[in-house]
């Protein structure tokens, strides 16, 4: 395991976990199931491979008493039957708008079209703004090689409004 190259910048920068946080606690509230944005946020989190946000969002979902199988299986979302025409619409948006280098069409139309299928305007909007905060998080993890472990427990434990990623 690579060591942190330095204390995570969201506690570095003053305000900068707090407007973390508050990006992505902005898009609960919006009717979107709290399992449906921790398995989005948790896709994201494979897609970028931050380890710490990975660990959060699977504890997260577990706490939500989400199955094993769907908690192991939302990185193969894609093949797996667990999900919901709805919780499928979520999860291909938050892996398309967390690749956006991958294609010159990085959310295509279709995407797009299916989510707003199953989501209405604002729950749209909201999804869109969680799949940014956690994007947020991972990046500042990824480039400073934050370790999760058994810490995390602890952050989980007290709400995700306390959770770094």
């Amino acid at each position: 395991m690579k060591q942190a190259r330095t204390q995570n910048p969201a506690l570095i920068v003053p305000g900068a976990l707090e407007a973390l946080r508050g990006l992505s606690q902005s898009a609960r509230g919006a009717g979107i199931p709290d399992a449906t944005l921790a398995m989005v946020t948790l896709r994201a989190s494979q897609v970028n491979g931050c380890s710490v946000c990975v660990d959060i969002h699977s504890r997260e979902l577990a706490l939500l008493k989400e199955g094993d199988e769907r908690i192991h299986l939302v990185a193969a979302w894609l093949d797996a039957p667990y999900f919901t025409d709805a919780e499928r619409a979520a999860l291909a948006l938050a892996e398309a708008t967390s690749r956006l280098a991958d294609r010159a069409d990085p959310v295509p139309d279709a995407v797009w079209d299916e989510a707003a299928r199953h989501y209405h305007e604002r729950q749209l909007a909201a999804l869109v703004v969680a799949i940014a905060a956690i994007n947020a998080f991972n990046r500042v993890n990824v480039a400073t090689r934050q370790p999760t472990g058994d810490h995390i427990a602890s952050v989980v434990g007290a709400g995700r409004a306390g959770a770094p990623g």
